[in-house]
């Protein structure tokens, strides 16, 4: 195959024999490719995929795609847009070529994710019970107290089985050097899994015998998965398991939905709980029903207005104290959002270090604390290469890309910064890595991150596959949903 990249000279353009699909016009363009190595030799797990499409006609690839794309139509896997006035819901976009990880490389994150979940949820509790972390000076104790998501009413909380953060969704991205760094944690309600699942069917359809010869993990089981882990925490047999929703206008509401189902639980919102008799019950055609385990896919401070905040319209009335008696288990516990603070994940490597007595095995990406004067002198005066990141947003939101920003938006952030430096941390612009996807009638290099998805009831399980978001804009780093990016399948080789 005939290849050219930018890190052997100038581009130059190979056209396709024929009207086969071809890879033989992609450009690696100096970024590190998934499938692809800097001189053009198809990676290691690919050759099977590669070998089945290029024996396809361009228009049978292509169509394809579209059927894919068509397929997600008719399932309506959607989306809530929040800043938009009109049109709010989409659809999540597919690109059908996979993003493939060999064996060896997902053992080694596997162990790291395992590491990581492990430490995090003994600093969850030492937070809200001991605090010797921050008796010990690892973790400044202020940093703590002046968390949005540090919820003093947890104190002394302990959930079932000292368990805090059952399900994670931690965002791991490739640099130029081609290892794995850990981007951010996702411990209140991580969402995408329904991608995941559904992005495998959708693989299924289209690739099923590339699927069967490559030898993929399954991730089919995930929702028997996380009803065993739920099911796990209830400490009794045959528990009554809901989803709580906070309702239709929600962004992920398709998935809460769809969890609910696959689960064969009921999907409740708060109209549907009620707090009697120092139980939670869920209104039935039949009467009340005592509920033993919620999965709450509500943020923390709106579960209980009685509790957090008082305006809050989709939390139950007096859960919180039903929670505390051990009468309800919830998943993830309250509580858990302080490990989400940017600034803490910062601090992850030093709390691994403190808890495991090991060093991290995937290492986070190098971050600037604008709290600690040094690094807020260095962020102001170099923000036109960084990354800037609010320490409570999601979903792309509250983010400056500073070498794609204005001279307007650099200054809007420095006086942001200044202002408020415990909200900010800034981390270098990386080339996130890249997989070939379709546009149009082709394929081109789009940027890729990767959230795969632990579940911590009777052990660790990290999932053998997770969400690769993509990038679909050209150029774009911006993976989310949100800000205009698609999904592709994961497919982790035995």
């Amino acid at each position: 195959m005939q290849f050219q990249s930018q890190s052997q000279g100038n581009l130059t353009q190979v056209q396709s024999q024929g009207n086969s699909f071809s890879f033989t016009d992609y450009q690696t363009e100096n970024f590190y490719d998934e499938m692809f190595t800097a001189d053009g030799q198809v990676r290691s797990g690919y050759e099977p995929f590669k070998q089945r499409v290029e024996q396809l006609s361009r228009e049978d690839m292509i169509g394809r795609q579209h059927a894919a794309e068509r397929a997600l139509m008719s399932m309506g896997i959607t989306f809530n847009v929040y800043s938009e006035g009109e049109g709010t819901e989409r659809i999540m976009p597919i690109d059908i070529i996979p993003r493939v990880i060999p064996s060896e490389e997902w053992n080694r994150l596997e162990r790291g994710l395992i590491q990581r979940i492990q430490a995090i949820n003994m600093f969850i509790h030492d937070i809200y019970n001991d605090q010797q972390i921050l008796n010990d000076n690892v973790v400044p104790r202020d940093l703590i107290e002046s968390s949005k998501c540090f919820l003093p009413a947890c104190m002394g909380l302990k959930p079932p089985k000292n368990i805090w953060c059952h399900i994670t969704g931690t965002d791991l991205i490739r640099g130029d050097d081609g290892q794995f760094m850990v981007l951010e944690d996702n411990l209140r309600c991580p969402s995408g899994v329904s991608y995941m699942l559904e992005n495998r069917e959708l693989s299924k359809q289209t690739f099923p015998e590339v699927l069967a010869r490559t030898g993929v993990r399954p991730v089919s089981d995930y929702p028997t998965r996380l009803l065993q882990l739920l099911q796990h925490i209830a400490d009794r047999p045959d528990p009554t398991v809901v989803v709580l929703t906070p309702g239709i206008y929600n962004s992920a509401y398709f998935e809460h939905s769809y969890l609910a189902q696959q689960m064969g639980v009921e999907l409740v919102d708060s109209r549907d709980l009620v707090v009697s008799g120092g139980y939670v019950k869920m209104r039935t055609t039949k009467g009340f029903q005592t509920v033993d385990v919620i999965y709450r896919r509500i943020d923390d401070t709106f579960l209980d207005p009685h509790v957090f905040n008082p305006e809050s319209l989709i939390g139950i009335p007096g859960i919180f104290e039903v929670y505390k008696k051990g009468r309800v288990a919830l998943a993830n516990a309250p509580g858990t959002g302080v490990a989400d603070d940017k600034v803490i994940y910062a601090y992850v490597p030093r709390i691994i270090k403190y808890y495991l007595g090991e060093e991290a095995i995937i290492a986070n990406v190098q971050t600037y604390i604008c709290r600690e004067e040094e690094d807020c002198k260095y962020v102001l005066e170099n923000i036109e290469q960084l990354v800037v990141k609010e320490a409570n947003e999601a979903g792309g939101y509250g983010m400056l890309i500073g070498p794609k920003a204005t001279k307007a938006e650099h200054e809007l952030f420095r006086q942001k910064i200044k202002d408020n430096p415990r909200n900010y941390i800034a981390q270098p612009t990386i080339s996130l890595s890249r997989v070939p996807t379709i546009v149009g009638d082709h394929t081109e290099g789009r940027h890729v991150d990767f959230r795969p998805y632990i579940l911590y009831g009777d052990g660790i399980n990290v999932i053998p596959g997770g969400l690769t978001r993509v990038a679909l804009r050209k150029g774009s780093l911006v993976v989310n949903s949100s800000q205009g990016g698609g999904g592709k399948d994961t497919w982790v080789l035995y």
